[in-house]
C-alpha cells in the first residue's frame, strides 16, 4: 500500500509546483489595444408619433379631430383612439355613436386593401353614423412612404413611386354581424 501511495504523493507535488507563479509579481489589467470591434447593430428607432384625423360628431355631423397614433398606416391606434371617444375638453362639443368596447378590436387588410375591423363579442351592430365615423378615421390615415426601388447595385433609384391608396371600403364584423362602409363619402380632413 506504501508503494501505491508515493508515486500520488509525487504527482501532487510536481502538479503544485508547476502551478505556482515562480515569483511572477501580480499584476492589473494590462491594456491591450482597441476593443474588438465588427458590424454595428442596426439603429431600430420606432417611427415618430404621427397625429392623424379622428371622426367625432359636431352637431351630429363627423368632424375631424386630432389624435396621435405609433406612425404612418398605423390603423389600429386608430380605430383604438375613435372608439376610446372624445377627450375631457371635447366632450362639450363632440359626441360619438360608437360603443365603449370591452376589449380592442383586431384590425387587418385584406388582400383587396380592404381594411376589417373585427369588434369584440357583445357588441351591438353599428348603426350608418357609427359607420361612417369609422371608415372616415381610417380614411384618414396616413399612409407610409412606399419603399424605394433598388438598382442591382443597391443604390435607391430615382423613379417616383405610388403611396399605398385609401382603403376602398371597411369590412367591421361582430358577433352575428357584418357591414361595409365606404370611404368615398368622407368629408375633407381640412
Amino acid at each position: 500500500m506504501k508503494g501505491s501511495r508515493v508515486p500520488a504523493l509525487l504527482a501532487g507535488l510536481a502538479a503544485a509546483l508547476l502551478t505556482a507563479s515562480c515569483g511572477v509579481p501580480r499584476s492589473g489589467v494590462i491594456e491591450a489595444g482597441e476593443p474588438a470591434s465588427g458590424m454595428a447593430a442596426p439603429d431600430h428607432q420606432s417611427p415618430p408619433p404621427t397625429m392623424t384625423p379622428v371622426y367625432f360628431l359636431h352637431g351630429g355631423e363627423p368632424r375631424p379631430y386630432p389624435r396621435e397614433i405609433d406612425g404612418p398606416g398605423d390603423y389600429a391606434g386608430a380605430v383604438r383612439a375613435l372608439f376610446d371617444g372624445p377627450s375631457t375638453s371635447e366632450t362639450p362639443t363632440a359626441t360619438t355613436e360608437l360603443p365603449r368596447l370591452p376589449g380592442p378590436p383586431e384590425v387587418t387588410t385584406v388582400n383587396d386593401g380592404t381594411l376589417s375591423v373585427r369588434l369584440p363579442r357583445g357588441v351591438p351592430p353599428l348603426g350608418r353614423t357609427a359607420l361612417t365615423q369609422l371608415v372616415c378615421t381610417v380614411a384618414g390615415v396616413p399612409r407610409p412612404p412606399a419603399p424605394q426601388p433598388t438598382s442591382p447595385s443597391g443604390a435607391a433609384s430615382s423613379a417616383a413611386t405610388a403611396t399605398p391608396a385609401t382603403p376602398p371600403s371597411v369590412l367591421v364584423h361582430g358577433t352575428g354581424w357584418t357591414t361595409t362602409g365606404s370611404t368615398a363619402s368622407c368629408p375633407d380632413p381640412a
